[in-house]
């Protein structure tokens, strides 16, 4: 009798520890889950990267889309949710440098709409200004009802910054043509 519960127990955990890993992947010790939901939708893991600095990982990223694609220019032209998320893994990632490093992308993610985006990019990084600690996740979510990106910290809504085309220039940050990291790039792309 002990034989048959222990090898059930084992059946039933083997089954469980399966279902588990369906739900997510770790990636370079980051778990990330391969589903997030937003306002009752589904979004499904495209692909996740590294980001790193002087040799330093500084965060993993993970990119969700409603339907998968591998095609840049289509992720962020799409009116559709979408979602970022970033899990800092340095304890060298400050708000200060979190912000810099997002003006240098807008800089380039915009071109000459930089001046345009202006007030809706502080206001973006007013949502970064509270400190950054190792393990902290941030999620940037599109959501195209309203037509806005709402930023998520540590699961509590920092704000929302109205408008698809900040929509596009902050996906753009790490997908356009001249993203922050083409190897991350890559990797949100799945390729």
């Amino acid at each position: 009798m002990k034989k048959i519960f222990l090898v059930i127990t084992l059946v039933i955990s083997a089954l469980y520890t399966e279902a588990n890993a369906q739900k997510q992947i770790v990636f370079e010790g980051v778990t990330i889950p391969r589903t997030i939901t937003f306002q009752n939708k589904t979004l499904q893991l495209n692909g996740a990267g590294s980001r790193s600095k002087m040799w330093v990982e500084v965060y993993i990223q993970a990119l969700y889309l409603s339907q998968l694609s591998q095609n840049p220019k289509e992720i962020i032209s799409d009116n559709s949710e979408m979602a970022i998320r970033i899990e800092v893994t340095s304890a060298l990632v400050s708000s200060g440098k979190l912000t810099r490093a997002m003006n240098a992308g807008f800089e380039k993610s915009t071109g000459d709409n930089l001046e345009a985006l202006r007030p809706k990019i502080e206001l973006f990084k007013s949502f970064l200004s509270d400190e950054i600690t190792r393990g902290d996740v941030f999620e940037l979510t599109y959501n195209p009802t309203e037509s806005s990106v709402w930023v998520v910290k540590n699961g509590e809504l920092k704000g929302k910054v109205q408008g698809f085309d900040f929509k596009k220039a902050l996906f753009g940050i790490w997908l356009s043509d001249k993203p922050a990291d083409e190897d991350l790039k890559n990797s949100l792309l799945g390729l």
